[in-house]
């Protein structure tokens, strides 16, 4: 997430992955502060983006804009818009800012024009549906649009069969997966997301390698297929780490989800992250990562820790998502969408769009390699020397063909997920049914 490269990588997903080298790259400095959000047109790049190995260690987050191409871009491009819509902030430090960050990339690689409308939601945004807001950027000039977010399936459907002759991006989603289940036969219809388990099961690991009290919490959003194996996948590095690392019983980790309701805060309609977060720290859980598109879990614990308490912190979405408080924090599995957008972005350009589902792989090569990995880890300020270096070999692990997507694995409910030695499709991967045995939380939402 090229198209029938990343789609290789698909494959390579659920058997083999590609070499890595198990030294992490040396840190560069970390972002600063985050802009505030704008409605329409982004702001312009004012410094280059870094390629930091150890999360951010300043106060905030800011976006940062990457270097100009290698190359020119087509002389159409500079005549070429296109918007992005974020389900929330266009500076959240998580899922929306690594997408508009992603979408800044994109327009800076083809030399097009980016305009975005940000809190795009139905809280945010009473009374008006996402496919109105895809409309308000066509009216901006936008030639393509991305919609960003898994919440905005339905807008999707309802804009691209309005509008044939507009390219579309569904960030997250599978309407271009014909093996898929949610398939529409949409000619201007693309999908993209990157391969985030992979990065989920190194911050498991780090979890796993860290806590005291054996006790993992994870503060999830809503319950969906991709929500469940993002914790799924936590988990089974954790488990990895804790049993092949640590040599200890597996059945002395406690991994626990518990999920708010939405992908960020939505007062008086989900439960309260922070209040999420405080009920673990207050249960003892000693490492608490999330799933949110936001902070809370680095926040508390940073106060937690800053209040004596020997708490420990993993991040998400976004390379800045620690910096509440850094030296809480164990690692950030992070999205970096620039290169898949760019590619799509240039391919609506020069009349090559073509509906495609792009699972996009990460580059086990250089992991944080902005212009090349679809995902990446960055480690923490608070990892351990020692667990860094497990960290590193478990990373050399995943990169040399170990997939943790192989039987004897069970569902919650004790059904069977996987034989002995059966190694689980794409399919049953992307729509990961439950959580997996052994965890704690709710599998499916409620009715």
């Amino acid at each position: 997430m090229k198209n029938k490269i990343l789609l290789q990588g698909l494959v390579l997903f659920v058997a083999v992955a590609m070499g890595l080298s198990a030294c992490a790259p040396a840190a560069t400095p970390a972002p600063t502060t985050a802009p505030a959000a704008q409605p329409t047109t982004p702001p312009a790049a004012a410094t280059t983006a870094p390629q930091p190995t150890a999360a951010p260690t300043q106060a905030a987050a800011q976006p940062t804009t990457p270097p100009a191409a290698a190359t020119t871009a087509p002389a159409a491009a500079s005549n070429f818009t296109f918007g992005i819509l974020l389900v929330g902030p266009a500076n959240d430090s998580g899922w929306s800012q690594a997408n508009y960050e992603g979408a800044q990339y994109a327009a800076q690689k083809t030399g097009s024009k980016l305009v975005y409308v940000d809190k795009a939601n139905s809280s945010d945004r009473p009374g008006t549906t996402v496919s109105q807001l895809a409309e308000s950027l066509v009216s901006q000039g936008a030639k393509l649009i991305i919609f960003s977010s898994d919440d905005m399936k339905d807008g999707v459907l309802e804009f691209a069969k309005a509008h044939p002759d507009i390219p579309v991006i569904f960030s997250s989603g599978d309407y271009a997966w014909k093996d898929g289940k949610d398939y529409q036969n949409l000619p201007n219809v693309a999908d993209v997301m990157p391969q985030m388990e992979y990065t989920k099961m190194i911050a498991g690991c780090a979890a796993a390698l860290t806590t005291k009290t054996g006790k993992i919490g994870y503060v999830g959003p809503l319950i969906n297929d991709e929500t469940r194996r993002f914790a799924d996948s936590a988990y089974l590095g954790a488990k990895y780490c804790w049993t092949n690392y640590l040599k200890k019983n597996p059945a002395d980790l406690t991994f626990k989800v518990t999920w708010i309701g939405f992908w960020f805060n939505i007062p008086g309609t989900t439960a309260d992250p922070t209040q999420v977060s405080d009920d673990f720290i207050n249960q003892g859980y000693d490492v608490l990562m999330s799933g949110l598109d936001t902070t809370e879990n680095v926040v508390e614990v940073g106060k937690a820790q800053a209040a004596g308490k020997q708490v420990w912190a993993v991040g998400y979405d976004y390379p800045g998502n620690c910096s509440p408080a850094p030296k809480a924090c164990l690692g950030v599995p992070y999205f970096n969408w620039g290169p898949s957008y760019a590619t799509m972005v240039k391919s609506a350009i020069d009349g090559s769009f073509k509906p495609d589902w792009i699972w996009a792989p990460p580059d086990w090569k250089d992991l944080n390699n902005k212009d090349t990995s679809a995902v990446g880890f960055l480690k923490g300020e608070a990892l351990s020397a020692d667990a860094s270096t497990m960290v590193d070999k478990f990373t050399a692990e995943l990169a040399g063909g170990l997939n943790l997507w192989k039987g004897p694995l069970n569902l919650q409910d004790k059904s069977v997920y996987l034989k002995d030695g059966e190694v689980a499709t794409p399919q049953q991967i992307w729509y990961m049914p439950q959580l997996l045995e052994g965890m704690q939380g709710q599998s499916v939402p409620s009715k």
